[in-house]
């Protein structure tokens, strides 16, 4: 089992969209963890950590997000898995 961790940058018409909470259901349903924030300039920022598989639906889903979002760039990290567990989307 491969576990990678991806930190995407999401912008657009994100905030206010229930992006977050979309992320959090989605990344539920394929076992990844992490979480999802909304940043001071509009953006959402998303940590997902899981198996790469997994990792990849959640960023493929994160170009278009939920209905109501209007995505304009997702920006990718390659972070090294931390371990974490459940997913935040505070």
């Amino acid at each position: 089992m491969s576990m990678i961790r991806r930190r995407a940058i999401v912008r657009g018409h994100v905030q206010g969209v229930f992006f977050r909470d979309s992320a959090r259901r989605l990344a539920q349903e394929v076992a990844v963890s992490g979480s999802a924030r909304n940043l001071d300039d509009g953006s959402v920022e998303l940590l997902l950590e899981g198996e790469t598989g997994a990792v990849e639906q959640l960023l493929a889903w994160a170009h278009t997000g939920p209905d109501g979002a209007t995505v304009e760039s997702v920006e990718v990290q390659q972070q090294v898995p931390q371990g974490v567990a459940g997913f935040d989307a505070g």
